[in-house]
Order: C-alpha cells, then sequence, then structure tokens
C-alpha cells in the first residue's frame, strides 16, 4: 500500500511539473495577448473606413486671447473691479513658422482699429457667432457628430453655434454668413474642411485680428490617437494678407463619462453692452409711482 501511496505522488509531481511548465509557456503568449488588446483599445477606430472623430473636442491654449506668443497682462477692461480674474494668461501662440500675422498695409491699419477698440467691439463679447477657425479654439468645447458615411456636424458651446460640414467638392456658396459654408473631403486619415464666404465681421481673437469675406480658411483634422486630433488650418486672404498663413494646435477629448455640452446661449449676457446706451437718460418710472 505505501508503495502505491509512493507512486501515486510521484505521478502527482510530474503532473503539477508538466502544468507549471505549461502555464509558464503559455505566460508570454498571454501578455503578448493582453499587451496587443490593451494596444487595440487605443487604436484608431473607424467609421465607414475612416477615422472616428466623434466626441467633445477642447484646446488647452490662449490662441482665443492672441494667436502671437502672448506675455501675461492686466485685464482688458475694468482691471480695477476684476483684478487677476481676468487677467490675460500668457501664451507660446499657434502660429507656424511665424510671430506676426502678414498683413498688408491698409489691413493692418483695420487690425490696429479692432485692437483698440476691443474688448467692447470684439464680437465675442456681444455673442455674435464665432466663425472659423476661431469658434474651434474658442474658451468653450464643441462636438463632432460624425456618422458612417454622409454629412458630418459640428456643434459648438459658445452661443449654441454649430456648422454643417457638406461631404462633397467645394462649391461656390450662394451667401456670405457668420459662420460660412463648410466643405469636407478625407484625404487618407485627414478630415480637410474648407470653409467660404463668412461675413468678414467676426474676428479671430480678442486683440482684433480678423478675415474678410473673400478668405479660404483650410482645416486638417488628423487623429493622433484616441484623445488627441492634430488641428492645422491654413488662411489664405489676399485682400487682407500679403501671403497665407497657418496655425497649429492639439484638440483634447473630454474624457469623463458624462462629458456633454451644456446651455451657453449667451444673447441675455450681452444685452447692457449691446443695448445699454438705450438704457442712458431714460426716466425712472418707479420713482415716480
Amino acid at each position: 500500500m505505501e508503495r502505491i501511496w509512493k507512486c501515486a505522488a510521484a505521478a502527482a509531481a510530474v503532473l503539477m511539473v508538466a502544468q507549471g511548465a505549461a502555464l509558464a509557456a503559455d505566460a508570454p503568449a498571454k501578455a503578448s495577448k493582453a499587451k496587443a488588446t490593451h494596444a487595440g483599445s487605443v487604436s484608431l477606430a473607424t467609421l465607414g473606413g475612416h477615422p472616428n472623430l466623434n466626441g467633445v473636442w477642447q484646446v488647452m491654449n490662449t490662441a482665443d486671447w492672441d494667436l502671437r506668443p502672448h506675455d501675461a497682462a492686466n485685464a482688458p477692461a475694468a482691471a480695477e473691479k476684476l483684478g487677476a480674474l481676468e487677467a490675460v494668461p500668457p501664451g507660446l501662440g499657434v502660429l507656424v513658422g511665424d510671430t506676426d500675422i502678414p498683413y498688408k498695409a491698409e489691413a493692418k491699419a483695420q487690425y490696429e482699429t479692432n485692437r483698440k477698440s476691443a474688448p467692447k467691439a470684439d464680437p465675442e463679447a456681444a455673442c455674435y457667432l464665432p466663425g472659423i477657425p476661431r469658434a474651434t479654439y474658442i474658451d468653450h468645447p464643441f462636438q463632432i457628430v460624425q456618422g458612417a458615411d454622409g454629412d458630418m456636424l459640428m456643434a459648438y458651446e459658445y452661443a449654441s453655434a454649430n456648422r454643417l460640414i457638406k461631404m462633397k467638392k467645394v462649391e461656390v456658396p450662394p451667401i456670405d454668413t457668420w459662420m460660412g459654408t463648410s466643405y469636407g473631403q478625407w484625404e487618407g486619415k485627414t478630415l480637410k474642411v474648407t470653409t467660404l464666404s463668412q461675413n468678414g465681421m467676426s474676428w479671430l481673437d480678442r486683440v482684433g485680428d480678423y478675415l474678410s469675406p473673400d478668405a479660404t480658411v483650410i482645416e486638417r483634422f488628423t487623429l493622433k490617437d484616441h484623445d488627441h486630433i492634430q488641428y492645422d488650418v491654413t488662411i489664405d486672404d489676399p485682400t487682407t494678407f500679403s501671403k497665407p498663413w497657418k496655425m497649429s494646435m492639439v484638440l483634447y477629448r473630454h474624457v469623463e463619462p458624462n462629458a456633454q455640452l451644456l446651455d451657453f446661449r449667451c444673447v441675455p449676457f450681452a444685452d447692457l453692452l449691446v443695448y445699454g446706451d438705450l438704457l442712458k437718460d431714460k426716466p425712472n418710472t418707479d420713482s415716480a409711482k
């Protein structure tokens, strides 16, 4: 009996060693598979064979304050009341290859006029639609809505703005508008959007940079990984600038589970700015009663 137990113990030991060897041999394969699965979780998902850009996105820069490199500065208005709350944050700039924008002489004069009249004359202060490309880097998130085919939609939290990206060849739009008319096409993994016929009333930032209605704005959205889009813009406006110029920045995905656009219909916030002069010298009817 003792001999039988010894044989059984030896057989069990051999079996355990064999199982351990099998597990050890299988471990690298499982690790590789897990690594591949993890890599797949951050790979570029596709819709209709194109990168999936769906999501809520936002910049992390100060381009809306000034596209150029700039230092921190006092609040542009009411600094005695706002203190540091509305102080201008410093920024490295988003211009590509330049530290300034190549205005023509007459257009430079208009820019200087805009700059001196800011912030009150800034269309953002009055809650006018931001135009393109400012809508992308204004200090509010935006959402890309993309299907497997057909047109795309970009919705913006600021002023509840939106624009349709018509996925077809570029045409001549019938009318100028604040947001212009946008046409999209895929160039490999990059979404190229051409926007024409903006009304020339929007600014590019809070210091008064602007476009004319003749401007062609070409945006390129390239998904670098699941949570980052490389955003490159080329502006060609021969009425305003001596040559085409570019800006570049990164868009970051909002990854919180409840990421969404909230309500920022800002017209009521701008009423006193836009219509306040109508209240001057208005008789106080309450005190007369």
